[in-house]
């Protein structure tokens, strides 16, 4: 049997860095391991910093972002003993994000991501993950996943929808 990964059970995930739905996106997939959840990224050319051989450092941010958000998701259900995606929804976002670079990620080679909650408690919960290429850490993170009300996607989409590009004066 098949698993399915985090993000292909969230229903309308449209997300840059974990959306299935996003043909351009990095399409990162999440599983449980345990305790824990796992990803493992292929880095593409286009992934590349300064030097072409080495991952960029904003790809590093996003992979961890979307890997440790999709695992708050994850947990949520969890907690209340649902299917990921059984109605209503749950979404998390981001409430804030702290990334230490520990050493430069070859790009050549996939990347092993590894979450774990750490705290929980009402809306919040927090979580670390280890950004690995090989036997090498080269990036640890810690997210802050706020739960939002279902009606968050709606409100979204509405409030883009109004929105114009703005034109400043300089």
């Amino acid at each position: 049997m098949m698993r399915l990964a985090f993000q292909e059970q969230m229903p309308d995930n449209h997300c840059f860095g974990c959306g299935p739905l996003n043909p351009l996106g990095l399409q990162i997939k999440s599983f449980w391991d345990g305790e824990e959840s796992v990803s493992v990224f292929q880095p593409r050319p286009e992934h590349s910093a300064g030097p072409v051989n080495v991952m960029n450092g904003g790809i590093t941010a996003m992979l961890i972002d979307c890997h440790c958000v999709c695992t708050a998701v994850a947990h949520a259900y969890r907690v209340e003993g649902r299917e990921i995606g059984s109605p209503p929804p749950i979404w998390c976002v981001t409430g804030s994000i702290e990334i230490r670079y520990l050493a430069p990620i070859p790009i050549d080679r996939a990347v092993d991501l590894r979450a774990r909650i750490v705290e929980h408690e009402g809306k919040k919960t927090r979580l670390e993950c280890s950004l690995s290429s090989g036997e090498k850490e080269c990036a640890l993170g810690t997210v802050l996943a706020i739960r939002v009300a279902p009606s968050w996607r709606e409100e979204s989409t509405r409030s883009g929808e109004r929105r114009k590009p703005s034109r400043r004066k300089q």
